[in-house]
């Protein structure tokens, strides 16, 4: 049952992804990208600048790509092999990201909006591409974020512990889309596209990642019911 309905939010987003790329490849959503970043920058003060440019290397391939193939060093001590598969699918997710800057045609941001106050070397930083749709940072954070996620609906723990987690959780996506805005480093539509492309890679991969969690679940719900 947990198979299945993580199939379905899987295949659910990649359907939501293609039909959001369409509109962006249509230029269907230019005024609303352009409000959007001018808005954000006109109500938000350019203190915040240095803080947001440092939450942002949170998104950076180096730190979430690391973040995962540090989890499949955890998972093949443990020698739990299916699993492996599972991170591992933030390489071609950010595969697809790549593509599509490649080719959906949606330039990014002019340099007047960017207000990045980060000056690092981190190869990621000096990687180019001809358009910014989707974005990496979000691609890569909601996959993480999607896995993560999955554990705590999924898990027997309770209410409130998950309650407090999926907060957090979404607070932090909500962080990371609003500084790839107001930074200027991609219009909204772009973190849209990351979103999207980052469930679906995410929902994918919990399918192998908590192959167990129904059994467990189902053996905690026994105990409880035990007189």
């Amino acid at each position: 049952m947990v198979k299945t309905k993580l199939f379905l939010c899987a295949v659910s987003f990649t359907v939501l992804f293609v039909y959001f790329s369409y509109m962006v490849a249509r230029e269907r959503l230019q005024q609303i990208d352009f409000d959007t970043m001018v808005k954000l920058q006109d109500h938000i003060s350019r203190r915040f600048d240095g803080i947001f440019s440092y939450f942002s290397l949170l998104g950076s391939a180096e730190i979430t790509i690391g973040f995962c193939l540090l989890l499949v060093f955890l998972s093949l001590l443990q020698k739990r092999w299916i699993p492996i598969i599972g991170w591992l699918m933030i390489v071609p997710a950010s595969a697809a990201e790549v593509f599509g800057k490649l080719v959906v045609f949606h330039p990014g941001p002019p340099l007047f909006f960017h207000r990045s106050a980060l000056s690092t070397n981190l190869p990621s930083f000096y990687v180019h591409t001809d358009f910014s749709y989707p974005s990496g940072h979000m691609t890569r954070t909601i996959f993480i974020i999607t896995i993560f996620a999955s554990m705590m609906v999924f898990s027997s723990r309770n209410l409130f512990f998950r309650s407090i987690a999926l907060f957090f959780l979404a607070l932090l996506v909500f962080l990371m889309g609003l500084t790839r805005v107001y930074l200027g480093e991609h219009w909204l539509s772009d973190v849209i596209g990351g979103a999207l492309l980052g469930a679906a890679a995410g929902f994918s991969a919990s399918i192998l990642i908590l192959r167990r969690t129904q059994a467990f679940g189902s053996e905690a719900q026994a105990r409880r019911v035990q007189p």
